[in-house]
């Protein structure tokens, strides 16, 4: 915790501020160990939590050395926020207006940015790298569910039904992404042909290709895994597709590298397809930073300026998606090393059930 303290000051400090305040509950966790209502205050002096009293005793138990500050409930903490700061020059990572105005009123110098924040969690420290080991191990145990409950007849929120059932047995729990209404993508036939599908009541059908990305948190942290199965008789342009997808994910594998550009390990990936004359229905970027966010820096795509770093964790996930026919999508989570640390070890043989 105090390594990850001296990264975000350093940061902030980088800015030219002197207080760095975390309004997000991903930022407060980082800086404190605690996840909730709160807000959190990190300078020189050390860590502060501003909390309303029905989170304090969470606040008091699970932060790490911090000093817990009851606070009302909305305007009342940001007037107990603005007696801590004083005259300190502040980044918060706060964008809302209606924040940044009331504190402006009395802090004579306010930064909105969360660069402070994504810079220090963009590579992960030996913890973290636990942590989400072991979340991408539990994935892979739901992949085995799925190899052995998925079957002709049953429908996408069927078997989304059975993978959370196991996956909070496991103590891994939604990550409450805003963009979907689903905590997982299951995606059948003509549904996996949209990289986001929502999960319907569609049942499975013979010959189908199954898309299955399970997005999940585990003790803060998020992994990201896809694998795309088969049911019955799959045809032979699905199993072509799949095994351009494999070698388009395995280059994308072999190109991560610490010092090497992100834009690099798209390319990888981008070329393979393209030469088989897919490219027009690869329509993603390669792949994320991830950690307490499911989408974090870097961004690996053909538009990024990221280099990777060592201990940084990226998904690769290429995919090739036929309108209203079907889509094959393959991803692992991996740490960035002189070798690449793959945190799946799922097959990505094609598996036809």
């Amino acid at each position: 915790m105090n390594q990850r303290r001296k990264n975000l000051l350093k940061y902030c400090n980088d800015l030219g501020y002197d207080s760095l305040v975390a309004f997000e509950p991903e930022n407060l966790f980082y800086m404190t160990g605690f996840w909730g209502e709160a807000i959190g205050i990190l300078d020189k002096n050390g860590c502060t939590i501003v909390s309303p009293e029905l989170e304090m005793g969470r606040a008091k138990e699970e932060s790490t050395d911090c000093n817990v500050v009851k606070s009302e409930r909305g305007k009342g903490s940001l007037a107990t926020l603005i007696k801590i700061l004083e005259k300190n020059k502040v980044c918060i990572d706060s964008d809302s207006y209606n924040i940044v105005e009331s504190l402006k009123r009395s802090i004579p110098d306010v930064k909105s940015s969360t660069d402070p924040f994504y810079r220090a969690r963009e590579v992960k420290d030996s913890q973290e790298i636990l942590v989400l080991k072991k979340a991408s191990s539990i994935l892979d145990k739901m992949y085995e569910v799925c190899v052995d409950k998925m079957a002709i007849g049953q429908s996408e929120a069927q078997l989304q039904t059975l993978l959370m059932q196991f996956a909070m047995e496991q103590e891994m729990f939604a990550t409450g992404y805003k963009s979907t209404l689903n905590p997982l993508i299951i995606a059948g036939g003509p549904n996996s042909s949209l990289p986001h599908a929502q999960v319907t009541s569609r049942k499975f059908k013979n010959g189908d290709m199954v898309v299955v990305d399970l997005t999940l948190r585990y003790k803060g942290y998020v992994s990201d895994a896809t694998r795309t199965f088969g049911l019955g008789s799959v045809s032979a342009e699905a199993k072509k597709v799949y095994e351009i997808v494999r070698q388009s994910q395995q280059a994308g594998l072999e190109a991560v590298k610490p010092n090497v550009s992100c834009k690099s390990v798209d390319d990888a990936c981008r070329k393979i397809i393209e030469k088989k004359k897919y490219g027009k229905y690869f329509i993603h970027s390669t792949g994320h930073g991830i950690g307490l966010e499911v989408h974090e820096l870097p961004n690996l795509g053909p538009s990024s300026k990221a280099i990777l770093s060592k201990n940084m964790a990226v998904t690769v996930e290429p995919g090739i998606y036929i309108p209203k026919k079907f889509g094959v999508r393959i991803e692992d989570s991996v740490i960035v090393g002189n070798k690449v640390e793959v945190m799946h070890k799922f097959t990505k043989e094609l598996i036809v059930l």
